[in-house]
C-alpha cells in the first residue's frame, strides 16, 4: 500500500514505545572523526574514544599510548558497557498504521525508507537510552554495537559523542558479504502514530527468522577489551533480534571470566525467548543464572517463574541463580522491589505529570547501576531509580530526551511519593522468608516493627542530594 509523502506530519510532541526494531549493518566500519574523539583502527574494528581531559589520567603528548597501555592489563576505568540494540528511532505522524498483511507492511517500509526522513524525526535509541542516562548521572559509559558507515551511523556517533559516551564497534575481519547491503546499516526502528495517537511500528527486523546481523560469529579482541575494562556490562533481550544467542552467551561468558557484573533485563523478549530455539533457551537460561543483577516487570518476573507475587517470584530467581545478587522488579506507577537473599527493599514511585514513558525503564536501570556501584543502600538506590525514570516521564521520548539532573533533583526535592498503602500492605502481609524488609515512606519516623524496617524518606533525602548534587555531575549536558 504506497504512502504519500505529503501526509507526513512532524512528530508530535512524545515519542512512541521503540520496539529496538532494526536494520542491519556494515561490518567495514568507518568511523566519523572530530577532534574530541580518538579513533583506533584494528582489524576492521573501529574504537571511539571521547578524548580525557588535561587532568585524566594518561593525558597529555603520551596519552593515548599511556591510556591503551592502561586499558590492555585490565584496568576498570568504564562504569557501564552496553552490548549490542544500537539504533535510530524515526518518529512520525502518518495517516493510518501499516496494515496487517506481511507483504503490504514490507512495501509499506520499503515506502518508508526510499528517502531519508528530516533529521527532526530522527532520536537514539535502544541501548543509547541506558548510556545516556547513565552518562547523565555522572557514570562513564561505552556503547558497544553496530553502527553502518552511513547518514544513520554518523548521526548516532554524534550523539554518543556529545554526551560523553565512548563507542566500540562490534565487527569482525572479514571479507564474506552476503549480497543485501542492507545487512550492515544501522538499526532503525520506525515508529509510526495516527491520528488517533496509536502506535505502529515497522522494521526488516519483522520479516526476518535470522538475527539482523547473524554473519557475526565470535567476539573481537577489542570488544573483549571493551568488556574486560568496564565494570557493569548491560544486556537486555533485545539483543538477540540482532545477535546470535552464541555470541551474546559468549559475552556474557567473558564478562563472567574477567570480573565484570553483568545485568540483564529480559524485556518482552523474555517470553519468547523461554519458548524459542535451543540455543534461545540456553542462552536465556544462563543469563537468568549468571548475572549479578535481574531487572524485570512484575509480569515478566510471572512469565519467567510463574509466580505472581513479585517478591516471591524475584526469590526464586534468586534461588535458580548462580551468581545473582538482586533481582529488581519494576512495578510501574507503584514503585519498584529489590530483592536479595536475606533482604527485601520496596520503595513506592513519585507522583509526577507522566507525558511519555519511553526510555523510563532505561534510565531506571542506569540509575541502579550507580547505586550498585557507589554501594548505596538499596532503598535509596530504588529511590534514586524512581526519581530518574520519573524525570524520563515528564519529557517527551528516549534518547537525548531522557532524565537530566536538574529534573531528578526536583522530583526528589518535592517528595511526592505515590504510596498505595493497601497495595503495600496486601504485598508485604505474605509469609516471606526474608531477615528484613525495608519500606521507604513519607510518614514515618524511622523504626523496625518485626521484620519490617520503616525508612523515612526525608532521611534518604538528605543522603542522595549531596550525591548527586556534587560537583562531579554538574555536566553541561545536563543543564
Amino acid at each position: 500500500m504506497p504512502l504519500n509523502p505529503k501526509a507526513l506530519k512532524s512528530p508530535i510532541p512524545c515519542y512512541g514505545p521503540s520496539l529496538h526494531s532494526i536494520f542491519p549493518q556494515n561490518p567495514r566500519l568507518i568511523f566519523h572523526t572530530s577532534p574530541s574523539h580518538f579513533i583506533f583502527t584494528c582489524k576492521g574494528v573501529g574504537i571511539s574514544m571521547p578524548k580525557r581531559s588535561s587532568t585524566s589520567l594518561g593525558s597529555g603528548n603520551n596519552g593515548l599510548l599511556t591510556d591503551w597501555k592502561l586499558r590492555s592489563i585490565g584496568v576498570k576505568d568504564v562504569d557501564v558497557a552496553t552490548l549490542g540494540n544500537l539504533c535510530v528511532d524515526i518518529v512520525l505522524n502518518v495517516p493510518q498504521l501499516p496494515p496487517p498483511s506481511l507483504e503490504e507492511r514490507k512495501a509499506y517500509m520499503e515506502h518508508l525508507s526510499a528517502s531519508p526522513p528530516d533529521k527532526q524525526y530522527w532520536e537514539a535509541g535502544g541501548n543509547c537510552n541506558v548510556a545516556i542516562a547513565a552518562a547523565r548521572m555522572g557514570l562513564s559509559c561505552m556503547a558497544i554495537g553496530h553502527v553502518g558507515n552511513e547518514i544513520y551511523g554518523k548521526f548516532l556517533l554524534d550523539v554518543l559523542q556529545d554526551e560523553g559516551i565512548g563507542m566500540v564497534g562490534m565487527s569482525e575481519d572479514t571479507d564474506f558479504v552476503d549480497g543485501s547491503i542492507a545487512s550492515y546499516e544501522t538499526l532503525l526502528c520506525w515508529v509510526l502514530i495516527d491520528p488517533l495517537q496509536r502506535h505502529g511500528f515497522c522494521s526488516r527486523a519483522d520479516f526476518s527468522k535470522e538475527p539482523a546481523f547473524s554473519w557475526m560469529s565470535k567476539l573481537s579482541g577489542e570488544v573483549k577489551m571493551a568488556i574486560k575494562q568496564s565494570k557493569v556490562l548491560f544486556c537486555n533481550g533485545y539483543g538477540f533480534d540482532e545477535l546470535s544467542p552464541g555470541l551474546i552467551l559468549s559475552a556474557l561468558e567473558y564478562a563472567v571470566e574477567v570480573g565484570t557484573s553483568v545485568f540483564f533485563d529480559p524485556g518482552p523478549r523474555g517470553k519468547s525467548l523461554s519458548t524459542g530455539t535451543r540455543e534461545q533457551q540456553r542462552a536465556l537460561n544462563q543469563f537468568l543464572k549468571m548475572s549479578d543483577v535481574l531487572l524485570l516487570t512484575s509480569d515478566e518476573a510471572e512469565s519467567l517463574t510463574g509466580i505472581g507475587n513479585p517478591i516471591l517470584a524475584g526469590q526464586e530467581l534468586l534461588k535458580r541463580g548462580v551468581r545473582t545478587k538482586w533481582v529488581i522488579v519494576k512495578m510501574g506507577p507503584r514503585g519498584s522491589i529489590l530483592i536479595t537473599t536475606s533482604t527485601v527493599s520496596c520503595a513506592p514511585a513519585f507522583k509526577v505529570n507522566v507525558i511519555d514513558t519511553v526510555g523510563c525503564g532505561d534510565s531506571f536501570l542506569a540509575a541502579v547501576a550507580f547505586g550498585f556501584l557507589h554501594n548505596m543502600p538499596t532503598v535509596n538506590t530504588l529511590a534514586i531509580a524512581n526519581a530518574v525514570g520519573a524525570a524520563t516521564a515528564m519529557g517527551c521520548g528516549a534518547g537525548r530526551n531522557v532524565a537530566t539532573l536538574q529534573k531528578v533533583k526536583d522530583i526528589i526535592r518535592a517528595s511526592n511519593l505515590n504510596e498505595d498503602s493497601e497495595f503495600w500492605t496486601k504485598l508485604l502481609n505474605k509469609n516471606l522468608d526474608v531477615e528484613e524488609i525495608t519500606f521507604l515512606s513519607i510518614a514515618v519516623i524511622n523504626g523496625n516493627y518485626n521484620k519490617l524496617n520503616w525508612v523515612a524518606f526525608q532521611k534518604v533525602v538528605s543522603e542522595l542530594l549531596p550525591k548527586i548534587g556534587s560537583s562531579k555531575f554538574e555536566r553541561k549536558v545536563l543543564s
